[in-house]
């Protein structure tokens, strides 16, 4: 069942991946750019006081059409880019332009690592794990693949709690309303949401009352644990907020013991 969800799940977002794109081409456009390249250089200057960006080697993982990859690496950062979806990596090589000479892509699976223990100072992540079906054997693999005192930085958010949960479906819905009121641009014209919410409904997170369960499993394989519920406040546009309203984007950042 569980490599039935894993074909699935490619299988979609390799359809996804073009429109996708043309959303991290408009981050890129814009004071996203900056907006996230500080919050990821504040956060790893914080662990790594003082150290130059070159001696930093940082793993996107689930990088889709390579956002994360792109800004890091624009800083100076050491980055390789991972993700199982291979028309994702070749958006995110397009999207890299003469910055991909400086990142390594590597097609591989965020719950199965292929890198050896303790070679990366950073692994980050954004809106990656909600969809994985070995959520905790991801957490593993990423804490495995730090070295001591290295950093995980993970966004992300209760994207799907609303099939599980009728509060949460209720303000689902006014969510949307409000995308009409508001005048907004809608972030699910352009995505099959039947499509989704059937990943969705399979996804072992969509049901997880989060950041509590990142941080019950990462407390678990030793982390320190810091969670900032208010990291959407930070990082999101207007309309990402009214889009989301019921959502908010949350951090999970976790540090391995030395």
């Amino acid at each position: 069942m569980k490599q039935e969800f894993a074909a699935l799940n490619r299988a979609y977002w390799g359809k996804r991946a073009e429109g996708y794109s043309k959303v991290n081409q408009e981050e890129l456009a814009t004071g996203q750019r900056r907006v996230w390249g500080q919050e990821l250089a504040q956060a790893i200057a914080r662990q790594w006081p003082g150290r130059p960006a070159q001696e930093i080697c940082v793993l996107d993982v689930g990088t889709g059409p390579g956002f994360f990859a792109i800004v890091l690496a624009e800083l100076g950062y050491r980055v390789t880019a991972v993700d199982a979806t291979p028309e994702m990596l070749a958006q995110a090589k397009g999207n890299a332009g003469p910055l991909a000479s400086r990142i390594r892509f590597v097609s591989m699976d965020a719950q199965a690592l292929a890198f050896d223990e303790g070679v990366f100072d950073v692994v980050v992540s954004r809106n990656v794990t909600w969809n994985l079906h070995r959520p905790e054997r991801a957490y593993g693999e990423w804490v495995r693949v730090l070295r001591p005192g290295g950093l995980l930085l993970n966004f992300d958010a209760n994207w799907y709690r609303y099939l599980f949960d009728d509060q949460a479906q209720a303000a689902h819905r006014r969510d949307r309303e409000n995308v009409t009121l508001e005048g907004v641009e809608d972030d699910t014209a352009g995505t099959d949401v039947t499509a989704m919410e059937a990943i969705a409904r399979r996804a072992p997170l969509s049901s997880q009352l989060r950041p509590e369960w990142d941080e019950q499993v990462l407390s678990a394989l030793g982390m320190g644990v810091e969670i900032d519920c208010q990291a959407w406040r930070r990082l999101w546009t207007r309309c990402e907020r009214v889009n989301n309203a019921s959502t908010p984007m949350f951090r999970v950042m976790g540090v391995k013991q030395r």
